[in-house]
């Protein structure tokens, strides 16, 4: 079994105004995850006390990291990050295409680690997708060709997890669900367990897909205590499970696809 967990941690703000990196790894470790994706990350930011929010987590629960900024400001940084306790490689981390016509969006990117589980390798890809419904279909399409999804190294089995920013009913969900399977599970249940926002929880824009070679045993979000306070989102933990292999069959890379040009509405935060 392998315990992931996504999580929109708003630079470690909480709704009661509190800024605490311990409190969102308390959180976490309250689950004890094998790899979490964590989107909002303040490194080196002033208006967090120039803490590497990513490092602390980590070292608080034991992990290595891999971060990637989407925005860096002189040593400023600001960014996802994939963490794990089981020996893992970085992939590739950089960023995905906004919208030329509004260069004044927030800059957004994708972050993939390889992780050995017993023996096997998943590739673990997270990302934080922009407001508008344009920015995010064109950022699936690029998470969907030949640099992520359809790379020849992005071989089975695959998990892509993170803040979508997007409901089932959008183009960008439904793409992803396309290609790969919502853990959990059936055509509508990305509408199960709402992540956001965290006190009262009505949207679901936080996701985990599996494909090639895993299948989801349960998916939930984290409710209790502090998990109301520590962010805007709740975290979503989906506990996951090697396929069994069908005889004759390698494991293959997803192929690319370009993604439709329309979306179906912008939702929630960054």
């Amino acid at each position: 079994m392998l315990r992931v967990l996504t999580y929109n941690v708003r630079r470690c703000l909480g709704t009661d105004g509190r800024l605490s990196p311990e409190r969102i790894a308390a959180v976490i470790a309250a689950c004890r995850p094998d790899v979490v994706a964590l989107q909002e990350l303040d490194v080196g930011r002033r208006r967090t006390g120039g803490v590497d929010q990513a490092q602390a987590i980590a070292d608080r629960l034991g992990m290595g990291s891999h971060f990637h900024p989407a925005l860096q400001v002189m040593e400023e940084r600001y960014g996802d990050a994939i963490l794990t306790a089981l020996p893992s490689r970085l992939v590739r981390a950089e960023g995905l295409p906004g919208l030329a016509r509004r260069p004044g969006l927030e800059p957004r990117g994708a972050l993939w680690a390889a992780v050995a589980v017993r023996g096997r390798e998943v590739q673990v890809i997270t990302t934080h997708l922009g407001l508008d419904r344009r920015e995010r279909l064109a950022q699936v399409s690029a998470l969907t060709g030949p640099r992520w999804l359809g790379d020849p190294a992005c071989r089975a089995p695959v998990v892509l997890l993170g803040d979508l920013n997007a409901v089932p009913l959008s183009r960008a969900y439904r793409h992803l669900a396309a290609r790969l399977t919502d853990a959990e599970g059936g055509p509508f249940g990305g509408w199960a367990r709402p992540t956001f926002p965290a006190r009262l929880p009505a949207l679901r824009l936080d996701h985990i897909f599996v494909g090639g070679g895993i299948v989801s045993r349960g998916i939930r979000t984290l409710r209790a205590g502090e998990a109301r306070l520590a962010s805007d989102h709740l975290p979503l933990v989906a506990d996951l499970a090697f396929a069994p292999p069908r005889p004759g069959l390698a494991a293959a890379p997803l192929p690319a696809r370009p993604a439709n040009p329309d979306d179906a509405g912008s939702h929630g935060r960054a």
